[in-house]
């Protein structure tokens, strides 16, 4: 009999737009994270549809590679790095500089950047977790705050897209200082589109699902090669991951003239997993048992 399970069809091919191109042409989009992974990924959809794009990270290596591979991209823009450390403010108005003095005032912010790991809350130290809440929702917060003081001096509009997670809503065992950094950057997409859409600044937020790629962490990765095939396509209800361009399109939607009245709004692309549930409840694995580690010890 004839398995009639397939899954979601696959996205189109690398390369291929939803947005006409030359959407973002003389834009410039500011991506921080944008080196590597999933930032990276957004920044190379940007610059395919004509955007200047400027990419931050703490690291200098790995951003001018990325430069290098988004320059290449067919249709990019012009693509610049600033190293910056977003969990320091002054460092953040620095990055808002370069990136004017390169090619001006960024109209769109995609706050990618963040931190975690695998814990269980117990063993959260105070110094781990505001290592992952400084990054992760302190950070944004400062990004945020500088793209909309200048735009509001201006008088100009813009566009931001904070990338979130689904364990804002659910909560996250093992994650929790980076479930509640995450849901405090859910709270500030809702907040700040009331506060700044009468200045014409829209927020959105955008949620990954399982996107795999060189760069995920190890407890994502869980030692699999990124490069063979995926045996976690059978956990997803898609019955496939997502490829990294996919979230590339979904923030180029978010950001783009064609949704100008999409804001406060957080989408998720994650071929519904977050949303699976099972008839029967596996049975209870405590965080301790599941990430190894024996009984508490104070």
């Amino acid at each position: 009999m004839e398995n009639p399970l397939r899954g979601l069809p696959a996205p189109p091919p690398l390369g291929a737009t939803a947005l006409p191109p030359g959407t973002y042409a003389g834009q410039v989009v500011l991506v921080t994270g944008g080196g590597t992974g999933l930032g990276k990924a957004i920044a190379a959809e940007f610059a395919r549809l004509g955007a200047d794009v400027v990419i931050a990270g703490r690291r200098a290596a790995p951003l001018d590679s990325a430069c290098k591979e988004l320059a290449a991209v067919p249709g990019a823009g012009r693509v610049a790095a600033a190293v910056c450390d977003i969990r320091d403010p002054e460092r953040v108005s620095d990055v808002f500089d370069a990136a004017e003095a390169a090619f001006g005032p960024p109209d769109v912010l995609v706050n990618n950047a963040a931190a975690n790991f695998p814990c269980p809350a117990e063993d959260l130290s105070p110094n781990a977790w505001r290592a992952v809440v400084d990054i992760t929702l302190t950070g944004t917060w400062f990004m945020t705050r500088e793209f909309g003081r200048r735009h509001l001096a201006a008088g100009t509009p813009g566009s931001i897209v904070n990338i979130g997670a689904s364990y804002a809503w659910t909560g996250g065992p093992g994650f929790a200082h980076s479930a509640a950094a995450k849901a405090g950057v859910k709270n500030l997409v809702e907040t700040l589109a009331v506060e700044w859409g009468p200045y014409g600044i829209q927020i959105n937020g955008l949620v990954p699902g399982l996107f795999p790629h060189a760069d995920m962490t190890e407890d994502i990765r869980g030692g699999q090669d990124t490069a063979a095939p995926d045996d976690r396509d059978g956990r997803q209800p898609a019955l496939r991951v997502g490829a990294p361009r996919e979230l590339g399109w979904a923030a180029t939607f978010l950001a783009s003239p064609y949704a100008r009245f999409v804001t406060g709004h957080t989408l998720v692309v994650d071929g519904a997993n977050w949303q699976r549930r099972s008839l029967v409840n596996p049975e209870v694995a405590p965080i301790r048992t599941q990430l190894g580690r024996g009984p508490f010890r104070p």
